[in-house]
């Protein structure tokens, strides 16, 4: 039986709509919203996965380009292949709110698939993926802790906007997405146009309460349809078990969880694990997965412990504290700009590579075909954490820590017009111990200034943590990769010394108060600001001048008619330019010249020979001209490419001339002065009035 559920907001309705359609999924709903609709599906498999001690859910995003009354510019004519960039970022934003709702031990083949249906190019279907996907696994029978929803906010003109449509994000200074529950915000992805903190924090709680009635929604669809959930044993520590594995590590894993180096603490606990394991093995036949799994509830509750009891972290800094740090730019010879930025165990080296418009990356999705001038590519390769693996491209943590950082310093980039410049920015981690993205975000802002690009101002990121046991809450900054994996909160916040301009936050607990927030949000200021010293230590602006090798780009802005006068019939003025300079001549019909050559001289002779095709001829200027025709009456001389005057025989000489050809032959260069231009434009020169003066050639 078909169900449907609305609410409204901002002016529009938003429908979820269940029993209509993919009948056999374990739940299925369409969320519409303006004419935007998305199916999503939830499906469970009935075995239990054996042998894995992770959670095996998959989520997937897809646009299917019907949706926008498109057909597919592959060469196939169809979505296949790799997801794009927007459905891989789309589907993390779905997966991080839902992974944490499902119950501990559940170990059943999971999947959420959310396809886009139909788009209007006004509301945005990620935000309706994300409701569907918490409204199917509602509605179906799998244990999951929701419901969930999710909103977008900006704000225009000081307002803060709900679900804000895709014109009104083009005049927003912020665009997050924030996913909560009844009680709790859960994620916060997005940013905004370098944002103070106390704006931000509006937004998030304004976010939390304007997802509330879309919580009421599914709490009627669930009411209405909901299957009963399937039954979880709930999880059971063998608390003698533990006590044995605590007896056997004994002092050792207090000692071991103080070590500062990452790999030394990494070899030692590992050491410690093999000796429990062999000593209780014996006993525990077949039980050697529950050991080790034991022994990491251990190893969290000690380490929560000691910083909640003993104020101390694992390497020995104060909660506020942040870790060594070193900054190199300038440290490849031949790149346009590198930096390699180092804080405390993680390391990236940040290379930016400077191109054409015909380096812009293409981009075909539900809005149709858009090139993107800057792109960020993160790198993740096995050796930054010791470990060996196949190399595969990038995975979905990849594409979502690049994105997060090109967010953060895209605020800042010039306009096209400023620098018409094609940017690639590679972020290549070669030491990771907590929060590579944002050593990207801050190494990436040195490579663009080491290559010369102006950028408004340096971004820089740091990466929080929060330890919450009973009343105690702690707020960590800069937090290692440990601090991440056994607490309670990862918060990553970029800006400049201004404000916010990307943040991202997962969240495992409930209980997130807005004084807490706000807490976090200060000691990420603090931290930033005293990064950017950091990094303004090592270069304070963007440099003067370009790589020696980086391509030489020029625009000019020329009289849209003069176009046709560059490009010349069939190519063939353009074409000379381009053979005789080796520069590149891009000409646009609003009348934008872009010059682009591999070194300075190229570019001054391109440059000097269109200026002179489109100058206009002036009264009473000099040109010194190359005669074309010999009249009886005169001669035709070009005084500028493609532009002939008369010099009528009288104005050859000052004295009398008798024959044009005593003075001037074709082939000639000779000096003359524009004296007449008519209505027709017709130009009139004279000899004799330049005589004993001097003028710049025709090229």
């Amino acid at each position: 039986m078909m169900k449907r559920f609305s609410t409204e907001l901002s002016g529009r309705v938003l429908t979820i709509e269940a029993g209509k359609v993919a009948k056999q999924a374990g739940g299925a709903v369409t969320v519409s919203y303006g004419d935007t609709v998305v199916l999503v599906t939830a499906v469970a498999s009935d075995q239990v996965r054996e042998g894995i001690d992770f959670l095996p859910l998959t989520v997937d995003y897809h646009e299917m380009l019907y949706a926008a009354g498109r057909i597919p510019g592959s060469f196939f004519r169809r979505e296949i292949g790799r997801p794009s960039e927007k459905e891989t970022l789309t589907s993390r934003l779905i997966d991080r709110p839902l992974r944490p709702l499902f119950p501990k031990g559940y170990r059943y083949e999971t999947q959420v698939i959310a396809t886009v249906l139909s788009v209007d190019q006004e509301n945005e279907p990620d935000i309706l993926a994300l409701i569907g996907a918490s409204a199917a696994l509602e509605m179906s029978g799998i244990p999951f802790a929701g419901p969930i929803a999710g909103v977008r906010v900006g704000r225009i003109n000081g307002q803060l906007v709900l679900n804000p449509t895709s014109v009104q994000l083009a005049d927003s200074d912020i665009n997050i997405v924030v996913a909560g529950s009844k009680d709790a915000i859960v994620m916060v992805e997005g940013g905004g146009q370098i944002v103070p903190e106390e704006v931000m924090l509006e937004a998030i709680f304004f976010a939390h309460e304007g997802l509330q009635p879309i919580l009421q929604l599914q709490s009627e669809l669930r009411e209405a349809v909901g299957k009963p959930k399937r039954v979880v044993p709930e999880v059971v520590e063998d608390e003698a078990l533990k006590a044995r594995i605590m007896e056997i590590a004994g002092d050792d894993l207090g000692e071991v969880i103080t070590i500062g180096a990452k790999m030394e603490r990494g070899e030692r606990l590992r050491a410690i694990e093999q000796m429990i394991v062999s000593a209780l093995l014996p006993d525990h036949e077949g039980r050697e997965g529950e050991i080790k799994k034991l022994l990491y509830v251990l190893e969290k509750e000690t380490v929560r412990a000691m910083i909640v009891k003993e104020k101390r972290r694992i390497d020995g800094r104060g909660f506020k504290d942040i870790r060594p740090i070193s900054c190199e730019v300038g440290v490849l010879p031949r790149t346009h700009g590198s930096a390699l930025f180092t804080r405390g165990e993680t390391q990236i080296m940040a290379v930016t590579t400077l191109g054409t418009s015909e380096d812009e990356q293409r981009i075909e999705s539900l809005n149709g075909s858009t090139f993107k001038r800057f792109m960020l590519h993160y790198n993740f390769p096995p050796f930054c954490v010791g470990e060996v693996r196949m190399m595969r491209g990038p995975g979905r943590r990849d594409i979502g820590h690049g994105a997060l950082a090109e967010r953060a310093i895209t605020v800042v980039l010039p306009t096209q017009e400023e620098f018409p410049y094609t940017i690639r920015l590679v972020s290549d981690v070669l030491e990771s111990n907590g929060s590579s993205s944002m050593a990207t975000i801050c190494g990436g802002s040195l490579s663009l200034m080491d290559a010369g690009v102006p950028i408004k101002t340096m971004v820089a990121g740091i990466a929080m943590g929060l330890i919450k046991e009973g009343e105690e809450i702690i707020v960590l900054t800069d937090i290692l990769g440990d601090e991440d994996h056994l607490g309670d909160m990862d918060f990553k916040v970029a800006g400049t010394d201004q404000g916010i301009t990307a943040l991202q936050m997962d969240i495992k607990i409930k209980g997130l108060t807005r004084e807490i927030m706000k807490t976090a949000l200060e000691q990420a200021r603090e931290a930033r600001l005293f990064i950017l010293g950091k990094m303004r230590e090592v270069i304070q602006q963007p440099r003067e001048a370009l790589s020696i090798y980086a391509p030489k780009i020029v625009t000019i802005h020329i009289n849209p008619e003069k176009t046709r006068d560059i490009i010349g019939p069939g190519g063939k003025v353009i074409r000379q330019i381009t053979g005789e300079t080796g520069a590149k001549i891009e000409v646009e019909d609003d009348g934008s010249v872009r010059i682009i050559s591999p070194n300075d001289e190229v570019l001054e002779r391109a440059l000097t020979w269109i200026k002179d095709i489109v100058r206009e001829p002036e009264v009473g200027e000099l040109y010194l001209g190359k005669v074309k025709k010999i009249m009886d009456f005169g001669a035709f001389v070009e005084i500028l490419p493609g532009l002939d005057g008369l010099v009528h025989i009288s104005q050859l000489d000052t004295q009398r001339v008798n024959k044009v050809t005593d003075i001037l032959h074709e082939g000639d260069e000779v000096m003359v002065k524009v004296i007449e231009i008519d209505n027709q434009g017709k130009v009139k020169l004279s000899r004799k009035a330049a005589l004993g003066q001097t003028a710049k050639p025709v090229v």
